[in-house]
């Protein structure tokens, strides 16, 4: 495995030589570099395989806490507002990382040719695993295509369903195919998150969600907390804020505009709300991030 890893590490360095996120030619494949330690990361983590090859970083859910580092891999198995921060970095030894993004599509089709999964149980949308020598070999084998070009339409699909049959079959693979089987507590629930994400400016109403995913209240909101960690509007909640801090960044608004843009009516509760996320008032929070980054 240290061969792999370090093969990994040569791969990534080669491909992304300055820090930052770098698409590769491979749909769905990005590298990361980062000469730093960063401070905390709030980010809506894509459904996603994430490896890192040098250097260490932390995942926040809620109160939970998952360290990720050359021995392990990360898997968000739906959207998810998380705190990233690396832990482990520096300009002579940089953080190296990949993210390989996926479809639940994939995992059922894996499922398709693999043993009758266990009863299915609604669990976290996220789990942390040791790494495998057969999972990273096939990494390896899929990074390797950056130098064939012409292969990697043909090739690049299937090492990528035998990425994921060895998620499947590792610690905790079990987990994954809850959100894959049709009925299944998990797959609702991942609907009824894509819904928040693309109406997080609107009132959210229980009942309503619950009747769009065929779900009791009670059942959603019992099962969301299982997935996710927090509850729907805490979830809806992370979204807002989150959004309106890129739209700070990004579009130049003041601190009500943003709000307002995502489904605030009161100033006052979404300063107070940003300031209890991010531990600071919007403007004073965006003129340090923008100091940070010069």
């Amino acid at each position: 495995m240290e061969w792999i890893i370090s093969e990994l590490v040569r791969y990534i360095d080669r491909h992304a030589p300055t820090d930052g996120v770098h698409s590769m030619a491979i749909p769905a494949l990005y590298f990361r570099r980062q000469s730093q330690q960063s401070g905390p990361v709030y980010s809506n983590s894509h459904p996603s395989l994430y490896i890192v090859a040098q250097g260490s970083k932390t995942v926040e859910l809620a109160e939970e806490r998952y360290d990720v580092d050359p021995g392990s891999y990360l898997v968000s198995s739906v959207h998810l507002p998380v705190i990233g921060q690396i832990t482990q970095a520096s300009p002579s030894h940089p953080y190296l990382s990949l993210q390989l993004t996926f479809h639940p599509d994939i995992l059922l089709d894996v499922m398709k040719t693999s043993s009758p999964s266990k009863k299915i149980t609604t669990e976290r949308g996220i789990l942390l695993n040791p790494s495998t020598s057969d999972l990273l070999k096939a990494v390896l084998r899929l990074v390797e295509l950056l130098e064939t070009p012409g292969d990697i339409e043909v090739l690049a699909p299937l090492i990528i369903k035998e990425i994921f049959y060895r998620v499947l079959q590792g610690e905790k693979g079990e987990l994954l195919k809850q959100f894959a089987v049709n009925g299944s507590y998990a797959l609702c629930i991942s609907e009824a998150i894509q819904w928040i994400n693309h109406h997080y400016s609107e009132p959210l109403i229980i009942e309503e969600l619950a009747k769009t995913v065929k779900m009791s209240p009670r059942t959603l909101h019992r099962h969301f907390k299982k997935v996710t960690a927090m509850s729907p509007i805490q979830y809806q909640k992370m979204i807002r804020l989150q959004t309106a801090r890129r739209l700070l960044l990004t579009e130049n608004l003041d601190a009500a505009n943003a709000g307002f843009r995502v489904g605030y009516e009161s100033p006052s509760q979404f300063n107070r709300e940003y300031a209890r996320l991010f531990g600071r008032p919007p403007i004073r929070d965006i003129h340090d991030l923008r100091d940070y980054s010069l």
